[in-house]
Formats: structure tokens, sequence, C-alpha cells
């Protein structure tokens, strides 16, 4: 089954119009579970309940209310909150290119692809000069009833955009406490060095699996076919104190181990 567009826009920026779809970039490979009640295994739902009597309260009787710094509720009507919602619109205001190193990754949150829609031509421009100039596009637009700020890029003639983070999301390292600690030695130094060397490599994305939905899958097949599973006692392993010195030279030696056996492979 081919990609489904999830929604259309505009790309603006200065007198040029790009037509673009947006397509999911990631998918949800979470494992959920079903919740059932115990005696019979009937599927059970979630409801609103009033703590003081315990009956179900109605969608309608349901009112949003705001706490405020000192404690108080503001209560809020679906039409007051209906009138703070942004206008509708499909424009995706592209305001200015920058260097792609200027926007740390911890400002992005969720990737789309942008395919072309009624005009591949001017998409295919588009990419192609983002491509060669080697920037990054940022954009401001509305979408479903929430205005996004995004990182426009383009990989390999394909258009991406990468929703960020807001201000008040992201906390900078200059808030965290600084770390202390005696000063190394230039030995120590050297090696902690070595041990980035030992590591260096290319990014393979399919080595990395979600180990736990693969092991609940195998265990649920195994369970739906009647078998059993034994389950492995898992022994803790104290620490042993050692040097940052002879940890570190444990460390350079499994990681140069390790990089043999991926060049055996």
């Amino acid at each position: 089954m081919g990609a489904r567009a999830i929604w259309k826009g505009v790309l603006r920026f200065g007198s040029t119009a790009v037509p673009v779809k947006f397509y999911a970039a990631v998918r949800d490979r979470k494992v959920h579970f079903r919740l059932l009640h115990k005696k019979d295994h009937v599927p059970v739902s979630q409801k609103m309940v009033n703590p003081k009597t315990g009956e179900v309260v109605p969608y309608e009787d349901i009112h949003r209310g705001y706490e405020t710094e000192d404690g108080a509720i503001v209560l809020l009507t679906r039409e007051e909150l209906e009138s703070l919602e942004p206008e509708p619109s499909r424009e995706i205001a592209v305001t200015r290119f920058v260097d792609p190193g200027r926007i740390n990754h911890q400002w992005y949150d969720r990737p789309y692809y942008m395919g072309p829609d009624t005009d591949p031509e001017a998409y295919l421009a588009f990419a192609k000069a983002l491509e060669v100039e080697k920037k990054e596009g940022f954009a401001r637009w509305t979408m479903r009833k929430k205005r996004y700020i995004g990182a426009l890029r383009a990989e390999n003639g394909c258009l991406k955009m990468i929703t960020l983070r807001h201000a008040g999301e992201v906390i900078q390292a200059s808030e965290l406490p600084r770390p202390e600690g005696r000063a190394l030695d230039q030995q120590e130094i050297r090696m902690a060095e070595q041990l980035v060397r030992a590591l260096e490599g290319d990014f393979d994305p399919t080595a990395y699996r979600d180990e736990y939905r693969e092991r609940v899958q195998a265990f649920v097949k195994t369970k739906a076919r009647g078998g059993t599973v034994e389950f492995k006692k898992i022994e803790e392993k104290k620490p042993k104190v050692v040097s940052l010195t002879d940890l570190l030279k444990q460390s350079i030696r499994q990681a140069r181990e390790e990089k043999k056996e991926r060049k055996i492979a």
C-alpha cells in the first residue's frame, strides 16, 4: 500500500509558491496491549467518573479549567477555547534560510515528508536549490487547528519538514549544575580519545531494533500455539570498583574486539 497524504499546504517564500502534500515520516511500532476484564476477558473502557459520587460524568457535562499559579481554577467554555484557535490556512511561510548546523537537534520534534501537489516542476526546482545551497528553511504554518514552526530541508531530491519545539520546552545546558570532579591527567585524556576512535564507524539504522517488541511478539506467538516459555532468572552483578584508567583500558579492548567482529561478519 502506498503512502497516503495526511495534509496539503502551499510553501511560500517571497513570491514563490510550491504546493505540497505532507506524509508521515515515522510510524508507531510500540507494543500496545488490550485492557481486559480479568474475569471474562471482555475489553474494558475508560470513562470520566466523579470521585465524590463514583458516578460516570457524561461528555456534555465536562468543562475545562486552567489552574493558575496561585491555585485558582479558571473555567473555559468550548466556545471560548474555539475562539482562541488559529485561523485555518494552507500557507506554509518560509521566513528565512539558515545553515543546517544552526538548529540544534534538541529542537527537533517530529519529521514529515513533503511530496509535490499539482506542480512537480516547482517542487523539484526548490528541492534542488536547497541541496545545492546546503541550507535549511525556517517555516511557520497552521495544521489541524494548531500552529507549528519547523525546519525545512531537502534529502535526495525530496523535501522534509521537521516540527520544532518551542523555546519553553527546551532545557539549555546552562540550566544544569556544572559537573565537578578532579582534573584528569594526560594519560586518562589520551585513553578517552583512543576509546572514541576505537568506536568510530558508520551509522547502520537496521542494527538498532526494538528488541522488547520482538521478544513480546515471539512470546505471544509461542503462547498462542499452546507452547510454554521458561523465564531466565536475571542475576544482578555487583559492580567492581576499578580505577578510571583500568576502566578505559577495558573499554578500548572491548571496542576493538567488537570492531574486528563486525569486519569479519
